[in-house]
């Protein structure tokens, strides 16, 4: 007969077990999160070329359109910001309903601000997506963040990253080595997602489905045809690993999040510091293009629960050290 504390240890193991899938997601961002933290200073984005060199044409639409973006991209961050500094726990497990898409909307729409201010408006995702991967390939983000995977499935590459033979825990990420993994974990199962996806997509059009010799379309892929999906897909990078937070959002898959025994508030925080950080570079290169006084009139002009809030100090504590520092490099040469 099964004892009362036995009965509890099965219990407890059970819902261990249960917990696991969404505490590997926890730990994926955390690496993000402390790979940024711990490999990401100031100084690093002043460093980056395209961010000294960026000089676009200031014309009124591009303007309006990036001012449009910036306020959609700061209220998302002000949710974010808010549930992450609201102490009831069970609040914020529920709060995941909203926070996971959040997250990722606000880094998408400072990323639309950040293309808009070049004259480049598109309105689907996929377009954002790619022109955004291809802006990481480039060197247009901070090495630290320049991480991405390409290649076929089941033979991908990592760039930009030291260490990519560490295997995940799922314990605590405390050392560079295991945020790493998980961040190369994360680009592995992201890419195996989209890599799939895009295979169903492929062979469910009939003018595009890869077929054999015999006319019949393919139901066994090789790693040539695994190739021509890599084409089709692109490189993997930081931008793909937040979508993961809309997708898992419009799945429905949140529910094992908030029946998880995980810490909530560490992967409210771990997001947070995550969309911040790539809210700032973006805003990093519109205030270079738009002028510290224009964008001082923007923030002068927002509702009050955001005027006097968090881009008034990053600006202070972390854009204009930036560009000060790009002067500094434009005068030293």
């Amino acid at each position: 007969m099964m004892t009362v504390t036995e009965n509890q240890v099965t219990k407890a193991d059970e819902q261990w077990r249960k917990s696991i899938p969404a505490q590997v997601f926890l730990n994926h961002f955390r690496g993000i999160d402390y790979h940024i933290r711990h490999t990401a200073p100031l100084k690093e984005v002043s460093k980056v070329y395209f961010l000294q060199t960026f000089r676009p044409r200031r014309e009124e639409a591009r303007l309006e359109a990036t001012k449009k973006w910036l306020l959609n991209a700061w209220n998302a961050e002000y949710t974010l910001r808010s549930t992450a500094a609201n102490p009831d726990a069970n609040y914020q497990k529920y709060a995941l309903h909203w926070t996971f898409p959040q997250a990722y909307y606000s880094v998408l729409y400072s990323a639309k601000a950040f293309l808009a201010i070049q004259g480049i408006n598109v309105s689907v995702e996929s377009a954002v997506r790619q022109i955004i991967n291809g802006y990481v390939v480039k060197g247009w983000y901070p090495f630290s963040v320049s991480f991405y995977a390409d290649g076929p499935f089941g033979n991908y590459s990592y760039q930009n990253l030291v260490d990519t033979n560490e295997q995940a825990l799922i314990q605590p990420i405390d050392t560079p080595q295991q945020a790493e993994a998980h961040i190369v974990q994360f680009l592995k199962t992201t890419r195996n997602l989209r890599a799939r996806a895009f295979r169903q997509r492929l062979q469910a059009n009939p003018d595009k489905a890869l077929r054999t010799k015999s006319g019949k379309i393919l139901s066994k892929f090789g790693s040539r045809h695994w190739e021509e999906v890599a084409k089709g897909i692109g490189v993997t990078t930081y931008f793909d690993m937040i979508s993961r937070l809309r997708v898992s959002a419009t799945q429905r898959e949140l529910e094992r999040f908030v029946e998880a025994d995980i810490d909530v508030p560490q992967f409210h925080q771990s997001l947070l510091n995550i969309v911040k950080y790539f809210n700032f570079i973006h805003e990093c290169y519109v205030v270079k293009a738009i002028g510290v006084d224009q964008y001082q009139k923007w923030i002068g002009e927002l509702p009050e629960y955001l005027r006097d809030g968090f881009m008034k100090q990053r600006l202070e504590q972390g854009i204009l050290p930036v560009l000060n520092s790009l002067k500094t490099r434009t005068t030293a040469r």
